[in-house]
């Protein structure tokens, strides 16, 4: 309710400021931009006091794998990062590949004007032989897949999403033979925005699918992610059971597609709103925006509630 009351008042604030005398006229003194300033932080503060973050050893998805947060991060469980990823970054909800938590600099959150977190996801499709991992034309693989990307912007102006290209490689894929772990880095371009997204995969080989680890930030951060990539590829591994070493033909499905295939993105024809790339929403109107659309949600949420609620 305090979170509600906050948004409601930001949002008479915002439009007394905005919409001007010859629109709107009130007794009402006007906040000078400090102030303004200060109840936009109030909000993102308390956005920020409804997490809960985690540190140390944490098991994913009932015994799946394992992740020991390396130091200067901490982690936010699946829950609470589905509504990051969704309610606050404004991703279209994905309820096929659900976040198993995300990853982000002790310092930052999910409301900070510019920060990156790393989206932990499982995808079960089958173990996946890495026998052509030599033997992939990094070039190639690359105008492939901007090609896949202009047919996926198809889908996602008819369900009225902007624009995504994937503008080229901003790390080239490399492959950990020995530890079955593989990251590369796509630049993408949204349209609207004047700045590029990083897109930093991860993908750690299991038993039956795989483990996926994007990082997600602004083009700026790819120096910083790069330097942490080690320690982040190290907190990460399948348990007993589920390792890529446990792989029993005789029962385990192989997946359909290889490493070139895992690179390029299987799902893309499918998913051609690429849902999770996590659209970084760094500006400070597009922060308003987001409060405005948690602000009707909660008002919409809490009188359904209301009208739901049996007389006593």
């Amino acid at each position: 309710m305090k979170q509600l009351k906050l948004w409601v008042f930001f949002l008479m604030v915002f439009s007394i400021q905005t919409r001007g005398n010859d629109t709107l006229q009130t007794d009402q003194p006007q906040l000078s931009e400090e102030e303004l300033a200060a109840v936009y932080q109030h909000l993102l503060d308390s956005i920020e006091a409804t997490f809960s973050y985690d540190y140390g050893t944490i098991t994913l998805q009932d015994g799946l794998a394992t992740i020991i947060v390396p130091e200067g991060f901490k982690y936010l469980n699946g829950k609470e990062s589905e509504r990051v990823l969704t309610e606050i970054w404004g991703n279209p909800p994905d309820p096929d590949n659900l976040s198993l938590g995300m990853l982000f600099p002790k310092n930052q959150s999910p409301v900070s004007d510019s920060t990156y977190a790393i989206n932990i996801t499982y995808m079960e499709e089958g173990y996946i032989n890495d026998d052509d991992a030599k033997d992939i034309d990094y070039d190639e693989l690359e105008n492939t897949m901007k090609e896949s990307f202009a047919e996926g912007n198809k889908i996602r102006a008819e369900q009225g999403y902007p624009s995504m290209d994937f503008v080229g490689w901003a790390s080239t894929p490399f492959y950990d033979e020995a530890n079955k772990k593989l990251h590369w880095a796509k630049e993408l371009k949204f349209e609207g925005s004047p700045i590029n997204t990083l897109n930093y995969n991860i993908r750690i080989l299991g038993r039956k699918g795989f483990l996926e680890l994007n990082a997600i930030g602004e083009m700026t951060m790819l120096d910083e992610i790069k330097s942490k990539i080690d320690p982040i590829l190290g907190s990460v591994n399948f348990n007993d059971g589920n390792r890529y070493a446990d792989f029993n033909p005789d029962i385990d499905k192989v997946a359909a597609y290889g490493i070139g295939g895992l690179i390029a993105g299987k799902l893309l024809a499918k998913a051609g709103l690429l849902a999770k790339v996590g659209i970084i929403l760094a500006k400070f109107w597009k922060i308003i925006a987001l409060a405005f659309i948690g602000l009707f949600a909660g008002i919409k949420n809490f009188f359904g509630k209301k009208e739901s609620t049996p007389e006593a």
